[in-house]
């Protein structure tokens, strides 16, 4: 259940940040085992004024917040994955940052105000 930002510099069109979104989306099915219909994901597009980066104006930044427990294997696979996916949608490799944030479950709340820890979440998260 990753809540992944994507920041970038405003001028990409529609078509351009749907291929950036679903190269990302792929990227989390497969390396991480996310449920397909997963997908929970925000665009941040900032003016030119407020987007400075030593990567260029075609940086893309992403951050994702996910549950604990994927493996220092998982999450390098999700970081080739993602920017071998990001390529094809047009972004430079050397462009692409990627920062994970994975609290323990119990800093979770969902499926109505439970705890992640207390509830079942019907995939394994130790990938």
């Amino acid at each position: 259940m990753p809540i992944v930002h994507v920041h970038l510099r405003a001028g990409r069109t529609p078509a351009q940040k749907k291929a950036i979104l679903d190269g990302l989306h792929a990227a989390f099915v497969e390396a991480l085992k996310i449920q397909p219909d997963d997908r929970n994901q925000l665009v941040h597009e900032l003016p030119p004024e407020h987007f400075e980066s030593r990567y260029g104006p075609d940086a893309v930044f992403v951050e994702a917040n996910l549950f604990a427990g994927r493996s220092a294997d998982a999450k390098r696979r999700l970081f080739r994955l993602a920017v071998d996916n990001l390529e094809r949608a047009g972004v430079r490799r050397d462009a692409v940052l990627i920062v994970l944030h994975d609290p323990p479950l119990e800093n979770w709340g969902i499926r109505g105000g439970q705890c992640a820890a207390d509830v079942k979440l019907g995939y394994d998260i130790k990938v």
